[in-house]
């Protein structure tokens, strides 16, 4: 070939690979059916809107149907096959599942917090049967610290407006501190929380393939580099 045979050559091969890359991207799944999905709203924080809109863009013929909180007791409802898959939170851990993401929790308060020594500790709180509400409880139960519950919200943007007011204490991920929060230390005799983990789980008949390729895409974001990878605080 010429000179100018080969640029044309190579331009032309530019060409198709972006025409591939179009069709692929935009090509019709052949996936369909439904999935009942429950997630925490912990989990991924503003990432897990986006990554649910990638999968209802990317196969539109699938009916995805998902629960989000953080007052459900997920495995519970995954063991009574009402959701195919489930983000569940738990003590880190327990078995089964694929463990998505350990996080270390912390006392955290509003940054102007000053509960007198004997005064009882206002808590902000979600409703039962939320894990990091039964793990505050259990924690203070032996330690002789008094304390009340001074707010309740069934979702986290409630609670955190609770202890950015002042209007009580909870617990919290260490690395979802948010501006005008502090931890609370050891001044206040708090005791230290577990480890708490979140964890891909599945119902018995839920390893569809539409439900698979959901489970695949949480794995990635959460494990890969740009997500919230496994780690240990």
């Amino acid at each position: 070939l010429t000179e100018d045979g080969e640029d044309f050559l190579r331009h032309a091969r530019q060409i198709l690979q972006a025409h591939a890359a179009l069709a692929q991207r935009f090509r019709i799944s052949a996936l369909a059916g439904s999935i009942r999905f429950g997630v925490p709203e912990n989990f991924l924080g503003d990432e897990l809107p986006q990554l649910l809109c990638r999968f209802a863009r990317a196969f539109p013929a699938v009916r995805l149907e998902a629960s989000v909180s953080v007052c459900q007791d997920f495995s519970a409802r995954i063991e009574n096959g009402e959701l195919d898959l489930a983000v569940a939170m738990r003590r880190a851990g327990e078995s089964g599942g694929t463990v998505l993401r350990r996080q270390r929790f912390v006392w955290a308060a509003a940054d102007d917090c000053n509960v007198q020594p004997g005064a009882s500790l206002p808590l902000a709180l979600s409703n039962p049967p939320c894990l990091c509400r039964a793990v505050a409880i259990e924690s203070l139960a032996d330690t002789g610290i008094e304390w009340h519950t001074g707010f309740t919200s069934a979702n986290l943007h409630g609670l955190r407006a609770a202890m950015l007011a002042g209007l009580g204490a909870s617990i919290i991920a260490y690395d979802e501190l948010e501006p005008g929060m502090k931890v609370l230390g050891p001044d206040y005799r708090l005791p230290p929380l577990p480890e708490l983990e979140f964890a891909l789980i599945w119902s018995p008949g839920g390893k569809t393939p539409c439900a698979r390729e959901l489970g695949r895409l949480i794995t990635e974001t959460a494990q890969g580099p740009g997500g919230a990878a496994l780690r240990r605080l």
